[in-house]
């Protein structure tokens, strides 16, 4: 078997047998991954080695890989970078299961060194760090993710102009299919796009202009890929923001 090392971030696990998972993680150096995980579960499992497979828990392994077996194995896992907050943190740990969900469900294939791998990365740790700004984290993950999706807006905002979703680019009319942002959603786009993640304290935005801006952003993400309607932690980030 050969061996190599990564880091990885946890998208998802599903229970495999009693004591096993299979465990999907967006990796540096081997793109998306899929692993079977032996003996993390039940009263026999050495350690409780389950408790690092939490949504967008950071890692570093030592994964296997095989002509003989479909799936790869791990033969040494630890924490890459300790998360101090998300686990405690109920905002932050009902933003990153959406984040893991998002990445799970909408990014099936990447190849070794994609840079998608080192912005979610940063988007963990930042969120992690955090202490204002936080209710503003998703909208924020969805603006900036969407470059790495391969699409996102193709000109400069104009003050007043409108998201055309099906074009992607602003525009000073409402597009004839119907299919834009509203003035107010288009100019929070542009603002999303152009924000650092530290500068997220100083957006005010109250809970129904929040949730507007999801549901218009679901909605571009959907004309693009279908994936995004069958994420179902969207209905918790509404309940918590």
């Amino acid at each position: 078997m050969k061996s190599y090392k990564a880091s990885g971030i946890v998208l998802h696990t599903v229970k495999y047998g009693e004591t096993s998972v299979i465990l999907y993680l967006l990796t540096d150096t081997v793109g998306r991954q899929t692993y079977m995980v032996q003996g993390v579960r039940g009263g026999r499992s050495k350690g409780n080695r389950s408790a690092l497979f939490q949504p967008m828990f950071l890692l570093d392994l030592v994964g296997l890989e095989s002509p003989r077996m479909e799936l790869h194995r791990i033969r040494e896992v630890r924490p890459a970078v300790p998360l101090t907050t998300i686990p405690f943190d109920i905002r932050k740990s009902t933003i990153s299961l959406f984040m893991a969900e998002v990445i799970y469900r909408l990014v099936r294939e990447t190849e070794p060194e994609s840079p998608i791998y080192g912005f979610v990365r940063g988007a963990v740790e930042a969120l992690d760090a955090m202490d204002d700004g936080v209710a503003n984290f998703h909208i924020w993950f969805l603006a900036k993710l969407s470059p790495y999706l391969g699409f996102c807006p193709g000109n400069e905002y104009t003050d007043g102009f409108r998201f055309d979703i099906q074009e992607g680019i602003f525009t000073p009319l409402e597009p004839p299919h119907g299919m834009a942002f509203d003035r107010e959603n288009s100019r929070l786009l542009d603002l999303l796009m152009q924000s650092r993640v530290e500068g997220l304290h100083d957006i005010r935005l109250s809970r129904e202009k929040r949730s507007a801006f999801l549901s218009a952003m679901i909605s571009y993400f959907s004309y693009h890929l279908d994936g995004i309607n069958n994420i179902r932690s969207i209905q918790i980030l509404r309940e918590v923001f």
